[in-house]
């Protein structure tokens, strides 16, 4: 589950090019960009960013929003 919610999160990345630097970010996923000299380099940053955005709101009781449907906040652990 967390790995779609991740994957699902990548796929609505928006991404922009200024003075040769990318900046990424999820659209709806407050405070959460990247950036990086590539493109490719953005997205890993971003990737990253999402994981550590999600435990620090799991664990500290923020929303996390859900996702295609998927949503974390309510999901159960058999």
């Amino acid at each position: 589950m967390l790995t779609d919610y991740i994957n699902g999160a990548m796929r609505h990345a928006e991404y922009e090019q200024e003075d040769g630097r990318w900046y990424c970010r999820i659209p709806g996923l407050q405070g959460l960009w990247a950036d990086g000299s590539t493109v490719e380099e953005c997205r890993t940053e971003l990737r990253s960013a999402l994981e550590d955005w999600i435990l620090f709101g799991l664990v500290n009781g923020y929303p996390v929003p859900p996702v295609d449907g998927i949503d974390l906040t309510t999901a159960k652990v058999a």
